[in-house]
């Protein structure tokens, strides 16, 4: 079908975690065969699954209505279903629409396996679908849409790294902090740019985990950024 390509494999140390790794765009003319391949996989009683959206450049509210009919059914039979690899412009319409919520996102692929063997392969009760806030399906961004990179949603996710009790301060959090005491009006992606170069000790964050980072810290925004610019300033 023009305009998506879809593959499917297997992975994990058991090849019981199938991926389907999706090309191209996400929208009503595209998504019958994503759907098509996710059912498949539903009929064959597979239910640990990850979607590649790595090579995604736009999913309509078709799309990620696929993900989210699917997803209470998935883990009532103890699986889930995980999203990997978005680009910040895709990432960002998922967190505008509080899907994160919802559904699980990593970096890598190698992360989203490891948290199915975290949880031996199936999903703890974290929140309950039918518990969750309605997404606004209809603010789905069209292509080439400008989104903030830098929206806010509150409250914050199951997905934040929170300190240990007792635990010193992680070297990553200063760095982030003085960063931005130098340069409050950078974007995320800036940010994860500035961090990776000599100065700041070439750190590498993928975008997940600087915005885990920031929300930490109460930086994922820049409005709070620039606060906290002018409170250390005024000190």
């Amino acid at each position: 079908m023009e305009g998506i390509q879809v593959s499917l494999e297997k992975v994990g140390p058991q090849k019981n975690i199938s991926v389907i790794k999706v090309g191209g765009y996400i929208d009503t003319t595209t998504s019958a065969e994503l759907e098509h391949s996710l059912s498949s996989l539903l009929k064959a009683s597979t239910y640990n699954i990850v979607i590649d959206l790595g090579n995604v450049d736009y999913i309509s509210s078709a799309g990620w209505g696929i993900f989210i009919s699917e997803i209470k059914g998935i883990r009532e039979r103890h699986g889930d279903l995980k999203l990997v690899r978005m680009i910040p412009d895709v990432f960002e319409v998922f967190e505008l629409l509080e899907f994160h919520y919802i559904l699980k996102a990593f970096d890598t692929l190698e992360e989203a396996i490891a948290d199915f063997d975290q949880n031996g392969g199936t999903v703890a009760a974290r929140l309950e679908t039918d518990q969750q806030p309605e997404p606004a399906m209809g603010g789905v961004a069209e292509p080439g849409a400008s989104l903030n990179n830098d929206v806010d949603t509150e409250p914050q996710s199951d997905f934040e790294v929170e300190p240990e009790q007792g635990a010193t301060a992680d070297p990553i959090d200063e760095k982030l902090q003085q960063l931005v005491v130098e340069k409050p009006d950078l974007s995320v992606r800036q940010l994860i740019k500035e961090l990776d170069s000599p100065p700041f000790g070439n750190i590498k964050l993928g975008w997940f985990q600087m915005r885990k980072y920031l929300k930490r810290l109460e930086l994922d925004s820049k409005k709070k950024r620039m606060a906290y610019f002018n409170q250390r300033a005024a000190g």
